[in-house]
């Protein structure tokens, strides 16, 4: 890939897997019940946002496998919950809306890294 190093992508992708505290099933999950309305749900593949379901489609993937995208995307979420969160990332109550924001990109702030 260009633009990024070996350890560069090393290093990202551990930082991703380690920021994302979802597992694929949960957050699949997540997106749909959080996309639901009282009298419909949305097709899988078309639930939740774009970034949520980008991250859906990392987390299915081999390091090897990734694309330019996902590298923008990892780098996006790594940025976005490390913003919004201590480096360690103990467990931390807060608002609703906060979590369920998190929550769309596969991290919980509830739930042990």
């Amino acid at each position: 890939m260009d633009g990024i190093s070996d350890p560069e992508l090393e290093a990202l992708w551990d930082e991703f897997h380690r920021v994302v505290n979802m597992t694929s099933q949960e957050l699949s999950t997540w997106l749909r019940t959080s996309d639901a309305e009282e009298d419909s749900e949305p097709l899988p593949e078309h639930a939740g946002t774009e970034t949520g379901r980008h991250v859906l489609s990392i987390l299915g993937k081999r390091r090897m496998d990734l694309t330019e995208g996902d590298i923008e995307v990892m780098r996006q979420v790594v940025d976005t919950v490390t913003a919004q969160r201590r480096d360690d990332l103990e467990p931390t109550a807060g608002d609703s809306a906060w979590r369920f924001r998190l929550m769309r990109l596969g991290h919980d702030p509830l739930k042990r890294a």
